[in-house]
């Protein structure tokens, strides 16, 4: 099986979409219950590839089965700092796809410039937060409490990545 990892395109938009559905349907590794609304998720595709923010996906006949966003942070004084969001459905997990495409985004958001990449993750998501701190992410903080799931709140570990 080949996984291709690259920028997104706009014609995979739907793909994408129904990625984070799976992902987010799971309600245990990302803080959405379900995907956006498709017009949102357009909007979003699109200013990232008109922009050519970071948005690498995975790619298995035809099939988008993870993604890796950075996009930049919403404050102007925090141009530097590229926001980290990445899923991988669940017949992927487990395979150091996850790896490889944590990987090419954050190679991707070096080169488009950030000095600073950072993420949350749940506490419970274990898995996840050994893989980034294996990709050079450090521990700065928990922020406690910080997700409501199914009337369960969730710890978030916040991560970062420093550009040497």
């Amino acid at each position: 099986m080949t996984v291709e990892l690259r920028q997104i395109q706009v014609a995979e938009t739907d793909a994408f979409r129904a990625a984070v559905d799976i992902v987010a349907r799971e309600r245990k590794y990302i803080a959405l219950v379900e995907a956006p609304p498709i017009e949102q998720v357009r909007a979003f595709v699109a200013r990232n590839v008109e922009r050519g923010y970071p948005q690498i996906v995975a790619v298995v006949d035809g099939a988008v089965v993870g993604w890796c966003n950075v996009p930049p942070a919403s404050r102007a004084v925090s141009a530097h700092v590229g926001d980290l969001f990445m899923g991988l459905v669940p017949e992927f997990r487990g395979r150091g796809f996850g790896e490889r495409l944590l990987r090419h985004a954050v190679q991707a958001a070096d080169v488009f410039g950030f000095r600073r990449i950072e993420l949350g993750v749940f506490a419970t998501n274990t898995a996840a937060a050994a893989l980034y701190r294996k990709v050079g992410f450090v521990e700065e903080g928990i922020k406690r409490m910080a997700i409501l799931v199914d009337g369960t709140y969730h710890d978030e570990i916040i991560m970062a990545r420093l550009k040497g």
